[in-house]
């Protein structure tokens, strides 16, 4: 049952002004290697098994599609530690234990990446392959939001 209690009339000239996004924003980039840059990294829990798992928003940076998003998530079961532990050694995250990963997110944000994204049938695959270590520079949205994310 809709709820038509709900004022959305402060909106509409907004609304009324604005055009369509671009559909291809929204699509997936193609199968192929990026650059990319870890822009935001959180532990959260898998929708389908409530498994936990690290959940990666990758921005690109070069050779095309520049600024489009990819995700990878990382769910966290004993056979997939090992994938798990890979990917973090190749950002320069080697932890001893897996639970100091929480208090070592923010070292993996800004990390850039060579990646190969690979799609299966419906399903769309990062793999992280070699970390780019000659440029340690924050990213631009970094820069420009400074403190704003540091945590508390």
């Amino acid at each position: 049952m809709a709820n038509n209690s709900i004022d959305l009339t402060q909106f509409d000239d907004d609304f009324r002004s604005e055009t369509p996004a671009e559909r291809s924003d929204m699509e997936s980039v193609p199968d192929g290697k990026y650059q990319v840059v870890v822009e935001k990294v959180e532990i959260t829990e898998a929708h389908t098994t409530g498994n936990p798992m690290l959940k990666w928003t990758l921005r690109v940076i070069a050779p095309k599609f520049v600024n489009r998003l990819m995700w990878r998530n990382s769910v966290f079961t004993a056979n997939t530690l090992k994938f798990v532990k890979t990917d973090l050694h190749i950002c320069g995250l080697d932890l001893e234990k897996l639970s100091e990963l929480p208090k070592k997110l923010h070292l993996l944000l800004d990390v850039k990446l060579e990646v190969t994204k690979k799609t299966k049938g419906d399903n769309e695959n990062i793999y992280f392959n070699s970390r780019i270590v000659n440029d340690r520079t924050p990213s631009k949205f970094r820069q420009e939001a400074g403190d704003a994310l540091v945590p508390f």
